[in-house]
């Protein structure tokens, strides 16, 4: 038998929990983790071939970094762990319409891409490899990866408790869920750090600005919430096997 008390712990710990999973997942599958916001000047297409032929090799899926991060860059990119965007203009032949529509065009990075090797000159294979680059652009994708699982681990220990009507599983759940928290902040650690990196790397214009997207935002919050989850978790499995420890010596006395 549970006492209220810890129900009320393991009950508000699991909504912490499913709200967390959601932010995480909302934030993986969308582009905005990263804005760029470039001059007007940059986006004056219709009399920059450079500018155009960026925009072609952006489709490209054979696309090197330096190709891609050129383009976000100039053509006021978005960037996400599994997407990046450019704003381009919607009509082909460019030059008819003094003022073309902008629409947003995507692309999803590959799975090759997102462990592929990171080098000094970005884009330039024949550079030195550059290891911290390259590390933390692979933890960046697989750190979410690895917090979801954790999390789907626990809640499916979890209903086997219930199932068998005990508490003393949640304490390993609890474990699991700080081990999640844990890594939805290296997450948002690892992108940040990986593209301050690029920028340097990249040596970007003094009038680029870029700013932080909701997408890393909710990362960020899901990170306390699966800890609070981890600390309830915790702290009702032990909690409740103190108690029971006590009420066993008192009848037994």
């Amino acid at each position: 038998m549970v006492d209220n008390r810890y129900a009320t712990a393991l009950v508000i710990g699991s909504v912490l929990s499913l709200l967390a999973s959601v932010y995480l997942s909302v934030a993986v599958g969308t582009r905005h983790w990263y804005q760029y916001r470039s001059m007007p000047a940059s986006n004056d297409i219709r009399n920059g071939s450079d500018l155009q032929t960026l925009r072609n090799s952006f489709v490209e899926k054979e696309v090197s970094e330096k190709a891609y991060s050129e383009a976000l860059f100039l053509l006021n990119g978005t960037l996400g762990l599994w997407w990046r965007c450019i704003l381009v203009p919607q009509e082909t032949p460019w030059f008819r319409h003094p003022e073309p529509k902008m629409v947003t065009d995507c692309q999803a990075f590959t799975l090759p891409q997102q462990i592929e090797t990171k080098y000094k000159l970005p884009g330039n294979s024949s550079s030195e490899e550059d290891l911290l680059r390259t590390y933390l652009w692979r933890c960046r994708f697989l750190f979410p990866l690895v917090s979801l699982g954790l999390v789907f681990l626990g809640a499916l220990i979890g209903v086997c408790a219930c199932l068998c009507r005990s508490i003393t599983p949640t304490l390993f759940v609890g474990l699991l869920h700080l081990l999640a928290g844990l890594c939805s902040l290296a997450t948002v650690c690892c992108f940040l750090a990986g593209m301050d990196l690029l920028h340097r790397a990249s040596e970007t214009a003094d009038w680029m600005n870029y700013s932080l997207g909701w997408s890393l935002y909710l990362a960020l919050v899901s990170s306390p919430l699966q800890m609070m989850a981890a600390a309830l978790f915790i702290w009702a499995a032990r909690s409740h096997r103190k108690n029971y420890t006590r009420m066993t010596a008192y009848r037994v006395a």
